[in-house]
């Protein structure tokens, strides 16, 4: 494939900009090594955490930061995310290399972190004509995205040293009970579908299927994939979810990001990752591969879809919230709420037909 693809920053958006002095000042400080003048650039995908390219001569670095007018105290906790990679890059090569956490608030106004840049290829749904991969090629890359999933499920997160991440007992539960209490706190319309899918999950909580390093946001775009094999995945990016928990919950939450090419376009309007290309498998071949590769008993998956649409529901629900509020002013988070609503319709119609495919036909 060719290498013309490999995923790059842009201008730094209006109102996100850092103040490059004291960041400067503050790095050279910190990495000796890095003299040169400093140039900011931004990455201007993702919807949650603010990330960054700094680059000083021939070094590239990448900086992580909560966004602006967001709860650095509730699910933008930069120490928490530092301290993931800084542990499971030990045991596990496909993450970035960590190095320094900064708690100074003075420096940008927020702690965020500083690690090495991995260069590659990210599948988005924008990219142009000529750098979808062929269906042959897809279908491994889809192979190589599940099969690295369970991979990353059976790491030994006692041995990475993040055994404290989290409590696995209870996983689903607090999942459940969580998630429905941050939509109502984010809530600023009314959507009975997404009320009536917090209440089926609440009442149709499977036994819980294990404990493992889980992701919680594992999607095509949080990939960084080998520039000259693109079947090679050579990092895997945005941590600040993960925790130790029920395995098929994180596989749930992928499901709720995999539109399938014959899904009707009710559903192909919720596009956050490009798993419509041709060659993807659909929802239940991606789950009969999980199950083939990680040995894994996954029954009960309408559940864990259902899940994962919910999630992301709420989540479109708290960066709509910060929109509407005026905390940014990222247009494309204008129409969050009809995705919110979306997702609900989807969720509602797995609910009512029991499966995970075919769900308007």
């Amino acid at each position: 494939m060719s290498t013309d693809w490999i995923d790059g920053p842009t201008m730094v958006r209006k109102g996100e900009e850092l103040n490059a002095e004291r960041l400067s000042a503050y790095l050279q400080a910190h990495l000796p090594d890095l003299s040169d003048p400093l140039l900011i650039t931004q990455f201007p995908r993702g919807f949650s955490n603010l990330t960054y390219l700094l680059h000083a001569g021939k070094r590239e670095l990448v900086l992580r930061r909560p966004p602006f007018g967001a709860n650095i105290k509730g699910g933008h906790d930069m120490g928490r995310e530092y301290n993931i990679l800084s542990h499971l890059y030990q045991v596990y090569p496909k993450v970035p290399k960590p190095l320094l956490y900064c708690t100074d608030e003075s420096i940008l106004g927020a702690p965020f972190y500083v690690m090495e840049r991995v260069t590659g290829v990210i599948l988005r749904i924008t990219m142009p004509e000529a750098a979808i991969p062929a269906p042959a090629l897809m279908a491994r890359i889809a192979d190589s995205f599940i099969d690295n999933l369970a991979d990353l499920h059976a790491v030994d997160y006692e041995a990475a040293g993040l055994g404290d991440l989290g409590r696995p007992a209870g996983y689903v539960q607090r999942q459940i009970a969580g998630w429905a209490k941050r939509y109502q706190k984010a809530r600023t319309d009314d959507i009975p579908e997404v009320e009536r899918a917090a209440t089926w999950l609440a009442e149709h909580m499977p036994p819980e299927a294990g404990a493992a390093l889980i992701h919680n946001d594992y999607k095509y775009n949080n990939l960084i994939l080998n520039p000259d094999d693109w079947t090679q995945i050579i990092a895997v990016l945005d941590w600040e979810m993960s925790t130790l928990g029920d395995p098929l919950m994180d596989l749930g939450s992928s499901l709720g990001y995999w539109k399938e090419p014959n899904d009707p376009p009710v559903m192909q309007s919720l596009q956050y990752s490009p798993t419509n290309w041709p060659g993807n498998p659909s929802r239940e071949a991606l789950v009969e591969r999980y199950a083939q590769k990680s040995g894994r008993e996954v029954s009960n998956m309408v559940f864990y879809y259902v899940y994962g649409l919910f999630k992301l529901a709420v989540i479109g629900q708290q960066i709509y919230r910060r929109y509407k509020l005026g905390f940014t002013k990222d247009q494309r988070f204008a129409q969050l709420d009809q995705q919110v609503q979306l997702c609900g319709q989807i969720a509602v119609q797995a609910i009512q037909k029991q499966r995970i495919d075919g769900l308007f036909t």
